[in-house]
């Protein structure tokens, strides 16, 4: 299972929900390929596209919306993936880039 560091007093293991156990360092496929085949019943993961990412804060930014605060993060080799309110994750790249999608 994937260490999971929750950073907001307010953040629960509801929040990850099985998305740690998801996650195998054994498996070389990246974050989104595991997690997408491991929540296939649940629609598998679909990229939300219009987010930006503060990334002085971490928070996920889509227009119209109040700024979406980080609750947990978890890494698997060079990803970080980030847990938001309503069940809405992000899967951030060294290189700065990162894909959103919600997984409830």
């Amino acid at each position: 299972m994937t260490t999971v560091i929750f950073l907001h007093p307010n953040a629960t293991p509801d929040h990850v929900g099985m998305i740690p156990d998801w996650l195998n360092e054994d498996d070389p496929r990246p974050a989104k390929e595991q997690i997408h085949t491991a929540y296939a019943h649940g629609g598998g993961w679909h990229d939300m596209t219009g987010f930006t990412l503060d990334k002085a804060s971490g928070a996920l930014l889509y227009p119209g919306d109040p700024p979406f605060v980080p609750l947990a993060t978890m890494k698997l080799r060079d990803e970080i993936i980030v847990a938001y309110e309503h069940s809405i994750f992000a899967i951030l790249q060294a290189d700065g880039s990162f894909v959103a999608a919600r997984l409830d």
